[in-house]
């Protein structure tokens, strides 16, 4: 089956991100060391309930504080949580030939408001895709059904028709339940050769 849109990750497809980062930041500020809030940080419980809109930003900041020890402030805070990403440079090229070549691209992540926030205002790339299905707006993770589900409502396309780019084989998993053309993202060639021959 022909592919009509392609679906991409974002962290570890078109930004990397690297919790330690944030982690050295804030700890600074904080009574933990940086491996404790890194545990708070990356792939914790406690991320999880916000990535499904658990808690509100504000709840968020205000839970690390009690458990880190954490002495700034919401913006303080914020700007160190946030500011962990690095652009894919081949992976964004290829995104932007697809959206040349007219064919629909949408954006199929776990994530933040916060995170979100910081990724809009710094890279431009961000805002040159067909659609956004975010964890924290839709209030579902992947690899849950409901979230593969709204990006099938949102481009119109079924099973088949769709194929997803993500660096989690629990998420390809969740997406080829559903009939999706999947690809677990390692290297930026073979998976740009692997979409390409779907087109």
């Amino acid at each position: 089956m022909k592919v009509k849109a392609v679906v991409f990750d974002l962290g570890k497809v078109l930004v990397d991100f690297d919790y330690s980062i944030a982690s050295r930041k804030l700890a600074a500020r904080s009574s933990k060391a940086p491996s404790e809030v890194q545990k708070m940080l990356d792939h914790s419980p406690l991320l999880y309930r916000y990535e499904s809109a658990g808690m509100t930003s504000q709840e968020f900041y205000r839970e690390f504080c009690v458990h880190a020890g954490f002495l700034g402030d919401f913006e303080e805070f914020s700007a160190a949580f946030a500011d962990i990403f690095s652009e894919m440079p081949e992976m964004i090229a290829f995104q932007r030939e697809l959206r040349n070549e007219g064919v629909p691209t949408y954006i199929l992540s776990n994530t933040n408001e916060i995170a979100i926030r910081h990724v809009r205002k710094n890279f431009p790339f961000f805002a040159n895709f067909t659609g956004y299905v975010l964890s924290y707006e839709q209030r579902a993770l992947k690899p849950h059904a409901p979230i593969y589900q709204v990006a099938e409502q949102m481009s119109g396309c079924r099973g088949g028709e769709l194929v997803f780019i993500d660096d989690r084989a629990d998420n390809i998993e969740g997406a080829a339940k559903l009939g999706w053309q999947t690809i677990c993202h390692r290297d930026p060639a073979e998976t740009i050769t692997f979409v390409r021959g779907l087109l």
